[in-house]
């Protein structure tokens, strides 16, 4: 097999161990002679496996009594309404960080249309192209909740903090959760889709506690409503039963490599090595306004000045040294990596030599 590097910001890398335990499990799952995805989502072999992969998040996560664990369909992109749904009586109140954080807030905006109250942005980074994460700004009271994107993937910023919000806080952790050890009870709501660090895509991880819901009066379609997935322990319809299992041995991966600190530990070194090539290397300069919003995710950098007309040739280098995925998104161009839980010191190490011996070729 041909060996590669992969950085790419989702669906991502996933650990082989992850990969050849799934493949074994479309063999023949749990002894029961069939694929799991032929096996009944009713069936008890399968009913363990979500019971399972439940109780991996609340101990990994370290999730208090009183949140529930649901696996969804339709991404991260469909919570944004569900949220609105669920949660907006009179205000929602925002902060507008990336482009995802941007569709969160328009379809918040969508809902107050449609059943009253107002969608607000708390503060903006979009003066500057979302390089930066807005601070000193005043969270809203008389807001139902506050919403925020912990990581955002296009531009490479991150907030890193569990800080205390006076009202109910909400969180879209689709591409930092399980980077790093997270006070739950700090929020109302956690959700992401999974193809960043906990499995691929095709499930949604929600973690809602439970006596937030139904607090105001409002017909919410069955689907819509969060209470239909709690009181149906996330099969009121057919899962999306082989990504939970994948998101299943992902979990297992993550115990085995000693929790979510661990993990942590080893992305900051992971992190650090990469930003401090960055920051070393005379052909290239990051693109985050403040070092201290850096993403350990998502690590964006461009040409240095003077050196722009070598872009596409760092690129085709790139791929020649095996690395994969590191084109910036197509609205900020440049390059890059994404250095998710299953990316390892080796691939960040190759990718650093990429550079370095680059700069060697230029002097």
């Amino acid at each position: 097999m041909k060996v590669v590097h992969n950085f790419n910001a989702g669906p991502c890398v996933l650990s082989k161990e992850v990969i050849d335990a799934s493949i074994e499990a479309l063999k023949d799952f749990a002894g029961t002679g069939m694929p799991v995805i032929c096996v009944s989502h009713r069936s008890k072999e399968w009913q363990a496996i979500m019971d399972e992969t439940e109780a991996l998040w609340k101990e990994l996560m370290n999730i208090p009594d009183g949140y529930k664990v649901l696996f969804l369909g339709g991404g991260a992109s469909l919570q944004f309404m569900m949220v609105a749904m669920n949660f907006l009586n009179k205000k929602g109140a925002y902060l507008k960080t990336g482009v995802w954080a941007k569709k969160a807030l328009k379809e918040a905006e969508g809902i107050a249309k449609q059943y009253g109250g107002e969608a607000v942005c708390v503060a903006s980074s979009e003066d500057t192209t979302f390089n930066y994460i807005p601070k000193g700004y005043t969270i809203p009271a008389d807001a139902d909740y506050f919403h925020i994107t912990t990581n955002n993937t296009i531009y490479g910023t991150e907030i890193r903090e569990d800080f205390d919000c006076p009202i109910p806080l909400i969180a879209d952790m689709s591409s930092d959760i399980m980077s790093r050890p997270v006070d739950v009870s700090k929020y109302t709501m956690i959700y992401g889709g999974a193809q960043k660090n906990v499995g691929p895509a095709g499930v949604t991880f929600v973690i809602v506690k439970e006596d937030a819901l139904g607090k105001f009066e409002r017909y919410i379609p069955t689907m819509l409503d969060y209470r239909t997935h709690v009181e149906g322990s996330s099969m009121f319809n057919t899962p999306p039963v082989f990504s939970i299992y994948v998101m299943y041995e992902t979990l297992k991966w993550v115990k085995r490599m000693g929790g979510v600190a661990a993990i942590e530990k080893i992305n900051i070194e992971k992190s650090d090595m990469l930003y401090n090539e960055i920051d070393r290397n005379s052909m290239f300069v990051g693109t985050v306004k403040n070092k201290e919003d850096r993403s350990r995710m998502n690590h964006c950098w461009v040409m240095a000045p003077g050196h722009e007309d070598l872009e596409a040739e760092f690129m085709d280098y790139a791929k020649k040294c095996g690395m994969v995925g590191i084109k910036g998104h197509r609205s900020v161009g440049g390059f890059r990596a994404s250095l998710y839980n299953a990316c390892t010191l080796d691939d960040v190490k190759a990718l650093v030599k990429c550079m370095q011996d680059f700069e060697a070729a230029h002097k």
